[in-house]
């Protein structure tokens, strides 16, 4: 193995006095200590900030308290937090979760044996405010497959992000060497997901399917897990213009770093494929029924196998779009 790694967390928080100590506590009680933790706060009004304080005086490892002087928004606030790291890794951490007690001593161990791993990530038990199970782990309820993750620790999990994003941050870890390609998150992503597809085009991703957090439902997610909305009040041009933009933006990313990774160029070309896809899916007809014939060229390419996580469910909500 190679030199020890130091870690830092990266953890936010916004008005967290529910479960914040739940799960500082957990990061204390972890096997392998950090070596730092980063919180950054984003302008809390309730005791999430006292109950920080207390826990810091205490803590077996150095926490570092950062204050918003106003609300900037989960993914301005992660940025903000991972900034402000100086461990070799990051770990991406919120506020309302459960960490079990072997999390950072196994994914680090996960990038001790695979220096080419640019982010790890892993599954998750998905529990209730109480920490009850709700029965299916998070992979399943993201649908992905074993096969995706066989795809994703073979080296190609770009190809499963253009499909659908399979990373949720509460249990992603990253090497700091990447941040200058992150940052800054554009306000239209969700920085998890950001994060994995471009360390997914300039590196490798590795999926450990063991459960190393407890991942909390309640009524004040900001995100938690993808309730499976599918818009269909929305026309294909509101649904899908969105998400070219997004695209858009993260090629523009790509094209910067083409000198330090050039095999990314093949991923952008993967990406054109999948905008192309989108930018058809846009121009569908407002008519329902003139959508047909152009939905069953995109199907009959297999782009909505290739490019969508429900294939052609995604074919039939593209024609039962608001008209």
């Amino acid at each position: 193995m190679s030199t020890k790694l130091s870690l830092s967390i990266a953890l936010t928080t916004y008005n967290g006095e529910l479960y914040i100590r739940e799960q500082l506590d957990s990061l204390a009680r972890q096997t392998r200590q950090p070596d730092e933790l980063v919180i950054s706060d984003d302008a809390s009004v309730d005791s999430t900030i006292d109950i920080i304080k207390d826990f810091e005086r205490s803590a077996p490892f150095p926490v570092k308290l950062q204050i918003n002087q106003k609300c900037l928004g989960s993914t301005r606030n992660f940025e903000s937090a991972i900034c402000a790291c100086n461990g070799d890794i990051i770990f991406l951490c919120d506020q309302d979760d459960i960490w079990y007690l072997d999390k950072i001593a196994r994914i680090e161990e996960c990038f001790m044996n695979n220096p080419e791993a640019g982010a790890v990530f892993t599954n998750a038990d998905i529990v209730n405010r109480n920490l009850q199970s709700y029965g299916p782990k998070l992979w399943k309820k993201n649908r992905f497959s074993s096969r995706e993750q066989k795809m994703v620790n073979e080296g190609n999990a770009f190809t499963v992000l253009l499909k659908h994003s399979v990373v949720t941050g509460a249990t992603m870890a990253f090497r700091s060497g990447y941040r200058d390609i992150l940052i800054p998150i554009p306000d239209i992503w969700v920085h998890d997901a950001w994060i994995a597809f471009l360390i997914s085009a300039t590196s490798n991703l590795i999926a450990i399917p063991t459960p190393l957090i407890a991942y909390r439902q309640h009524s004040s997610n900001q995100i938690g897990v993808a309730g499976g909305g599918k818009n269909l009040n929305k026309t294909c041009a509101e649904y899908h213009g969105h998400r070219i933009h997004c695209y858009e933006l993260m090629r523009a990313r790509m094209i910067k770093f083409i000198d330090r990774f050039p095999d990314v160029m093949y991923k952008i070309y993967c990406l054109d494929r999948k905008l192309n896809f989108l930018r058809a899916r846009t121009a569908l007809p407002d008519t329902r029924l003139h959508r047909v014939p152009g939905a069953l060229r995109e199907l009959a390419t297999l782009n909505y196998y290739r490019y969508t996580k429900a294939g052609i469910g995604s074919f039939f909500n593209d024609l039962l779009r608001g008209d």
